[in-house]
């Protein structure tokens, strides 16, 4: 999984937008303002609404439907966002090898098909939204839905036309996208051949301009409207689907904790917890490498993006790691590796994510505490396997490594004790409040509390706006995919492929545990080449019967999946975290494999444990049943 540029969505919230001028850089400026504005409501809402109903036990009317149709909002606007900043979510192992003509045309080809694709997403969005305005359906204060679902269409276009202008950096080069684009379009919808044989054809076409750098979600978005109209079933159903997710009355939290974890990015809150936990534990062998893999889990965990770990923590854990005599290949490795460790604790993005889609089938019933609660043993397995790690490869000199200073310990504890408050605060708020919104926005707010009034680190007006639109171009990129990526599983819901594989899967595997080691060979493959929200979204459905059927428990499923899905970003040839350390660090991309490849052994050995060792996910779930 690489981006559409270095500065990925994926980054560290510090990283600027592109600089504008006249007429572009007023749209922007107003483009973003709006995203503030819609990402703010979302955080403001639930949190007057906790106030209001403890102080003046009343609320407001309505407030949730606000909050689920903001959500449609910001990640239709963060997308455009996105693909303003050519920071869409993109597979390109073949781009990144091609230099000079070849790539620029592979950038046109892949940009035209992108921009087709797009293009008939907003057709079919305009479309569905038609047809929904009829039925008369109010919001919130005699607001008709259908005025709300206008931002499906008009997101569509805003990134249909940036696709086309962002193909090359020259008019002829947009001309030629916009004529592909055109073109595809033209044929799609006029020309001679009937739609069931251009499906093949079509699909083949799609997945050439993904490895050559379209972005993810034209992939999933493109192979549903492909295999609807094929079909003679009607397209609507992809902006359907799109809006029926991203208005669940659950998935406003991942937005929510999303900027919590920007929050916290954003101010010095590293530069504490690895104070922390350097004066803890720097003492012992390997010390550096255990504050390494805390860090790095403590962060992921409330941004759900190991990409913004690597890029925001790297800076800061590296020094730390050569100064302690790491080799730079082992430094390497590490933070390469712990970047996604933090995936299985709660509140982090895929658990929720993960309890949303697998709710979906009638065979499941799974809480977001059980899953919470079950992510818990594996996520410290993990994150003590890589310690280990770490401190093998750590030096034996005990003169490389500094005292413990009990005065040092409190002084950084004092320091840090509100980021280390965060999490009981995030973890209690889920048990005390009564959706998981208002838990997410009492993190959140904590978390800004933390970094503009305590700290004084966020500054309102200077910083405040671009962290909240940082946030809002990531929650933007994921959700189309998500969005689309819904569509393309209800394809294959509708085609009965659940059925058939649990039909063909209990008559060719006998044996439970060969099933599940079937099963991690699957994932690893698939988190190795799809991006894990898309991942949930496309493979859970069908992943949760097969699980039924061989009575696993589902929370245990769910862990597995997810671990391996973790394990997948050190996967060559397109994990997330390779290619962003090779940004990040600046080494080459063979380089980094190679520096990866013994965390990946090590981790895999913890997802061999989480699978056939049950209890260690399970047991804390039943324990507070």
């Amino acid at each position: 999984m690489s981006l559409e540029s270095p500065a990925s969505a994926e980054a560290h919230p510090g990283g600027g937008l592109t600089p504008r001028t006249g007429f572009r850089r007023v749209a922007s400026q107003a483009e973003d303002l709006l995203l503030v504005v819609a990402l703010a409501a979302m955080l403001l809402l639930p949190v007057v609404e906790i106030l209001l109903r403890h102080v003046f036990h009343t609320g407001i009317s309505g407030s949730s439907a606000i909050v689920q149709h903001l959500t449609l909002i910001v990640g239709m606007l963060g997308g455009a966002v996105a693909a303003r900043e050519r920071r869409l979510l993109a597979l390109s192992p073949i781009q990144t090898l091609l230099q000079g003509r070849a790539r620029a045309a592979a950038q046109v080809f892949s940009s035209g098909f992108a921009a087709a694709v797009c293009l008939f997403l907003c057709v079919a969005s305009l479309e569905y939204v038609l047809a929904v305005k009829p039925l008369g359906k109010i919001l919130v204060y005699g607001l008709p839905v259908w005025v709300v679902q206008l931002i499906l269409p008009v997101g569509f276009g805003l990134v249909t036309l940036r696709l086309i202008w962002h193909a090359t950096g020259t008019w002829r080069g947009r001309g030629l996208a916009l004529a592909l684009a055109a073109a595809l379009a033209g044929l799609a919808a006029w020309g001679p051949v009937p739609p069931a044989r251009l499906e093949i054809p079509g699909l083949v076409a799609l997945a050439v301009a993904t490895l050559l750098g379209a972005p993810v979600f034209t992939a999933l978005g493109g192979a549903a409207l492909l295999l609807f109209w094929g079909n003679d079933l009607p397209i609507q159903a992809v902006p359907l689907k799109h809006y029926s997710l991203t208005t669940n009355d659950l998935l406003p939290s991942i937005p929510i904790f999303t900027l919590a974890g920007y929050f916290l990015a954003e101010s010095g809150a590293s530069r504490r917890l690895v104070r922390v936990f350097q004066a803890l534990v720097g003492q012992f062998r390997g010390g550096p490498a255990i504050v390494t893999a805390l860090v790095c889990a403590f962060f992921t965990s409330f941004t759900g993006a190991s990409g913004v770990t690597i890029l925001a923590l790297g800076g800061v854990l590296m020094p730390v790691l050569l100064a302690a005599r790491y080799s730079e290949r082992h430094a390497l490795g590490l933070l390469t590796g712990a970047g996604s460790l933090g995936m299985l604790f709660p509140p982090c993005l895929p658990l929720i994510l993960y309890a949303i889609v697998a709710n979906t089938s009638a065979q499941a019933n799974l809480s977001l505490k059980e899953i919470f609660l079950g992510g818990i043993g594996p996520g410290l397995l993990l994150v003590a396997i890589t310690a280990w790690w770490g401190i093998r490869k750590g030096s034996r000199e005990a003169a490389d490594r500094p005292a413990f200073r009990w005065a040092e310990a409190r002084a950084a504890l004092w320091d840090a004790k509100w980021e280390l408050s965060i999490p009981v605060v995030a973890v209690g708020s889920l048990f005390t409040v009564p959706t998981i919104v208002e838990a997410a926005a009492v993190t959140a707010t904590t978390a800004l509390v933390i970094a503009m009034v305590i700290h004084r680190e966020v500054h309102p007006i200077r910083d405040l706006p671009r962290v909240i639109t940082q946030c809002g171009l990531l929650v933007g990129g994921v959700l189309l995919i998500l969005g689309v990526a819904l569509g393309f599983t209800h394809y294959l819901v509708d085609a009965q492929l659940p059925d058939k594989l649990v039909a063909w899967a209990t008559t060719a595997v006998k044996s439970k545990w060969l099933f599940l080691l079937g099963l991690n060979l699957v994932l690893l493959f698939v988190g190795g080449l799809v991006e894990i929200y898309a991942a949930i979204i496309v493979v859970v459905p069908l992943l949760v019967p097969l699980g039924v059927a061989f009575g696993i428990d589902p929370i245990h499923l769910g862990i597995i999946f997810l671990a391996n899905m973790e394990l997948g970003f050190l996967c060559p040839p397109v994990g997330l975290n390779l290619l962003l350390s090779s940004y990040r660090f600046n080494r080459p991309m063979a380089e980094v494999i190679r520096a990866a490849f013994p965390m990946l052994l090590v981790l895999l050995l913890g997802v061999l444990l989480i699978t056939y060792f049950p209890p260690l996910t399970t047991f804390l779930p039943r324990l507070f049943r």
